[in-house]
């Protein structure tokens, strides 16, 4: 028993020690290993930054008003009997709204008719008998002034029963009816029944600090800026989105608000599918001036920190470093570079969180076409199997 077992301590030793070389060698040859391939550096977008003329804009903020806006009043008094209009429709000019009841006109309308008829015929009984001195001028001159009378009595009458059908003043978008039928209106006063808004084309009113309105006449006096010749004006909803359609200035205050030390601006805006609706909080964007050998990048390129703002630069080598720069003013959705770049520069634009200071990158210019996919070769591959 005790020679037995001597042998077989080696034997388990030599089978371990050739496992443990086994698994080694998998291990150098795996992903990790010297063997293995580096990975190909990570795609950034980039923009090569240019000096050109750059049209710089300002954002303000604004509230939308439609362009006409009428209130539909009952203008004779009486009880509603029909609602004539969809709440929330269209309605064009002249179309009939509310339906007074017009029993009571239309027999005032009668009744002044007749009087008219019975004047009228009075005063031309009373021509002959003027010429013969049958009358005197006194009662001739009180029958035409009583014929006079019953016209204007039958003309109000007329118009108090037209009235009675309460028409739209313009065409518009209408809301909702303030009064139901049976109620009872016009007593002592107008009542309002309804409003009517034109929205297509539509108000934008907004401000500008009238500082700012002076540093820029001062540049543009200055040489530094030039007048920007367009008027045409460009819309942000609140989300940052722009409004498809441009818009064009439709006037300026040319005064100073002693209050608020802002001006007061005007632009229109085209609004066929009644997107925008008066009362909405929008942003107008406006060229201001244009400035010549101006560089501009994208606004999201450029990052801040407590040591100032900063873009991301690929050098040649495509290796990343930052570069300070210094924003001043806006040109759209890009910033103007005042500072910090010369003209050249790979700036990154998309991917900068794989861009650390140092690190190399693959940079692609921005826009550029993705390649052409493989899939329906594939999938002709598939169709003859």
């Amino acid at each position: 028993m005790h020679t037995f077992t001597k042998p077989l301590i080696p034997v388990f030793f030599l089978i371990a020690l050739a496992t443990g070389c086994s698994g080694g060698d998998k291990q150098a040859a795996g992903p990790g290993g010297p063997g293995a391939a580096m990975p190909p550096p990570p795609e950034v977008d980039v923009i090569t930054v240019t000096a050109g003329n750059a049209t710089l804009t300002q954002d303000l903020p604004g509230r939308l008003q439609a362009y006409r806006t009428a209130q539909v009043r009952a203008r004779v008094e009486g009880v509603i009997e029909k609602r004539l209009f969809q709440e929330g429709s269209e309605v064009k000019a002249g179309e009939s709204l509310f339906q007074i009841d017009a029993r009571t006109f239309k027999t005032a309308a009668e009744s002044a008719r007749a009087d008219l008829a019975i004047a009228m015929q009075t005063l031309e009984r009373y021509n002959p008998l003027l010429k013969i001195s049958a009358i005197s001028q006194q009662d001739y001159d009180l029958s035409a002034a009583k014929a006079m009378q019953a016209e204007a009595a039958l003309t109000r009458a007329e118009e108090s029963l037209e009235n009675a059908s309460v028409p739209a003043a313009i065409s518009g978008h209408i809301g909702r009816a303030l009064v139901t039928e049976g109620a009872f209106v016009g007593k002592n006063e107008a009542t309002l029944l309804a409003t009517i808004e034109q929205l297509d084309p539509i108000y934008a009113n907004f401000t500008q600090s009238g500082s700012d309105w002076l540093r820029l006449q001062q540049a543009i006096k200055q040489g530094k800026l030039k007048h920007a010749e367009t008027a045409k004006v460009e819309l942000l909803f609140e989300d940052g989105s722009i409004y498809p359609l441009p818009g064009k200035i439709f006037f300026t205050d040319m005064a100073v608000d002693a209050s608020t030390g802002a001006v007061s601006m005007r632009a229109q805006f085209p609004n066929p599918k009644r997107e925008l609706l008066p009362g909405m909080f929008v942003r107008i964007r406006f060229p201001e001036s244009v400035a010549e050998n101006a560089i501009r990048v994208p606004q999201r390129a450029v990052q801040a920190s407590p040591q100032g703002q900063f873009v991301m630069v690929a050098g040649a080598d495509g290796k990343v470093a930052p570069a300070p720069v210094k924003t001043g003013g806006m040109a759209g959705g890009d910033f103007i570079i005042a500072d910090g770049l010369k003209g050249g520069e790979q700036v990154i634009v998309n991917g900068l969180q794989k861009a650390r200071p140092g690190s190399v990158v693959k940079p692609v210019p921005l826009n550029t076409p993705a390649p052409a996919a493989s899939a329906p070769v594939a999938a002709k591959s598939a169709d003859k199997r």
